[in-house]
């Protein structure tokens, strides 16, 4: 159990989406949105870091009320909502956009440019909107990439070949290049794939967490964050309190300071906050 003391003392609650706060059909549960009312009675302020784009976010901010800033991309943009002020933002430097555009050619890759609006594509990489698992995001196909280099949040490269993936993230790495964080991985869910993500070096929800409590002027330890999978797991390293749902990695699990016995299937979320609910009464 988590310290009643503790739980007294948390102002913000920070959720991950899927996975964790949204079940397998994408929806938010019943509890969790009493919950959050509730909640928001007792002065508790909620929000969003997640690897989905900026106006993918908004439809379950509005569903749970939110008016604060909201962390989207892993953390490469804070915005608030529904003002639309921008908090923080990280554009890959336009002479990378390039490079990385250059290094797919070459590859025979495919390659998409992440703005805060949409996912932007050219007819060479038609195939991108069916490669990437960015859960409810507008996809664009453009001419070319030539007007849309200059505010790119992250580059996503997709390719069958693991050779020329590693090539091309070895590339996009110091010494080759500066002030970027590449990460390479195999595909689950599309058997055979490979992706490079580059965003802006230091990008991640970790830190997108801690210049959210900043702006909101909230000590990090008053903070409780909750998620399940790896992009979680800068957030499980600051000194927030740490929520794992039962559905979550091993990795996270390590990690956290409690564990539901439910799954986001479960409407695992609603454990946790009935917990501090409970303790916010007392």
């Amino acid at each position: 159990m988590i310290d009643e003391k503790l739980l007294k003392k948390i102002k913000l609650v920070v959720f991950d989406l899927d996975g964790t706060l949204l079940n397998s059909n994408g929806e938010i549960g019943d509890e969790t949105i009493g919950l959050v009312e509730e909640l928001r009675q007792h002065g508790v302020l909620f929000s969003f870091a997640s690897g989905r784009l900026q106006n993918t976010l908004t439809e379950h901010a509005d569903e749970l009320k939110i008016r604060i800033p909201l962390i989207s991309l892993d953390g490469s943009l804070i915005k608030s909502y529904p003002d639309g002020d921008t908090i923080f933002e990280a554009y890959v430097p336009k002479r990378y956009v390039q490079k990385a555009i250059d290094l797919a050619d070459e590859n025979l890759l495919k390659i998409a440019l992440c703005h805060q609006e949409a996912i932007y594509y050219t007819e060479y990489n038609s195939l991108i909107p069916n490669m990437l698992d960015k859960f409810g995001a507008e996809y664009r196909e453009v001419h070319s990439y030539e007007n849309y280099m200059h505010k790119t949040l992250e580059l996503v490269l997709v390719g069958d070949s693991g050779e020329n993936m590693r090539y091309t993230y070895e590339r996009m790495n110091f010494p080759y290049a500066f002030g970027l964080n590449a990460n390479y991985y195999k595909s689950q869910s599309h058997g055979g794939l490979y992706y490079l993500e580059v965003r802006k070096k230091g990008i991640t929800k970790g830190n997108g967490l801690k210049r959210l409590s900043k702006h909101l002027g909230i000590n990090i330890k008053h903070s409780a964050v909750i998620g399940d999978w790896y992009n979680d797991l800068t957030l499980f390293q600051t000194k927030a309190l740490k929520i794992a749902v039962k559905n979550a990695v091993p990795e996270i699990k390590r990690l956290a300071d409690f564990t539901t016995k439910r799954t986001n299937n479960e409407d695992a979320t609603a454990e946790f906050l009935d917990l501090l609910l409970k303790a916010k009464k007392n």
